[in-house]
């Protein structure tokens, strides 16, 4: 395994691929919508809306961290783990560590009051891997969305 290091435009057809996965692991195959042009677009255009790290395991993307600065209005300014993939098949190997690392490394050198991410409810391991690293999985919240659909519904009714 290699250290970490930040995504290139010419790492984001594999990121895609492992978007793809971890859709497929949370049973959820056809809910991706993102391409890997946005990917492109969204990481390294004119104002870059995400971070993102990658880890190799002989030369091929097998991990990632995906992050992006948000406001809080108790803490200023956090980051946000979109996404932390490891591939099926690395799993286990200390990718996620390695990926976690860096992640808390970028917040700190940027002097942010807190890092935040959402985990599943029923995926154990992951839960069980973030509470081993110090992170409160914070069971009394829940997550609210609206996805486009809800949006124009939520308009239409204005």
């Amino acid at each position: 395994m290699n250290p970490p290091r930040l995504a290139t435009k010419n790492d984001m057809p594999r990121v895609y691929e492992l978007i793809q996965e971890l859709a497929i692991f949370e049973k959820e195959p056809d809910a991706v919508e993102v391409t890997v042009s946005q990917l492109i677009e969204d990481g390294f255009g004119k104002i870059p809306k995400f971070v993102c790290f990658v880890v190799e395991v002989e030369n091929k993307v097998e991990g990632l961290a995906l992050i992006y600065t948000r406001y809080s209005t108790w803490k200023g300014e956090v980051i946000h783990l979109e996404d932390l993939i490891v591939s099926q098949a690395s799993r286990g190997k200390g990718l996620g560590t390695v990926l976690l690392d860096e992640v808390v490394k970028y917040g700190k050198q940027k002097g942010v009051r807190r890092i935040s991410w959402e985990v599943l409810d029923w995926n154990e391991p992951a839960i069980e891997f973030y509470e081993k690293k110090g992170a409160n999985v914070m069971r009394d919240w829940n997550v609210v969305q609206m996805d486009s659909i809800a949006i124009d519904k939520y308009l239409s009714r204005l």
